[in-house]
């Protein structure tokens, strides 16, 4: 057996429950490590069995009543006790309500119906300015007749 194995059944062992088996008794007898860690269990467990629990105070029990009669004596009665729980909650949600209201407007307001609205323009020449002047000319470059139209305008004034 290894040690690792012994230690886990150590507490048992101390505690003399039927856990031995000839092979733990090879080991501890073989292993100073592992029995010195037995002694030291079967003491920690002969002190824990001599150990008396110190019984409560008499009058414990006097003082913790007299203690539950002072803390339900403080809190508050009336109705404005029960109105203040139900006030915060309902001013809370009225909060949150406003809050994604006015993101939503705020958000409709940089947006169109094909979605949000570019905040930024780059610069032409650029692959963000080329695809930001595809999608605002997107009508006109649909329409290639039109680029046909100016192919043959540029043919013509190059052949006079």
């Amino acid at each position: 057996m290894k040690c690792n194995e012994v230690r886990e059944l150590m507490p048992e062992l101390a505690a003399g429950l039927d856990a031995v088996t000839p092979e733990v008794n090879e080991h501890l007898e073989t292993c100073t490590g592992c029995a010195g860690k037995m002694k030291e269990f079967r003491q920690t467990m002969a002190l824990l069995d001599e150990w008396q629990v110190p019984e409560p105070s008499p009058y414990f029990d006097v003082r913790l009543r007299a203690r539950l009669r002072e803390e339900t004596a403080k809190q508050p009665q009336g109705l404005w006790h029960w109105i203040r729980k139900p006030a915060l909650a309902v001013s809370l949600a009225v909060l949150m309500v406003m809050s994604i209201t006015l993101f939503r407007t705020d958000a409709g307001r940089n947006s169109t119906p094909e979605g949000p609205r570019a905040l930024m323009v780059a610069e032409p020449g650029t692959a963000v300015g080329d695809l930001q002047a595809l999608d605002k000319n997107n009508e006109l470059y649909s329409d290639f007749e039109l680029l046909d139209d100016l192919q043959v305008q540029k043919d013509v004034d190059a052949n006079p």
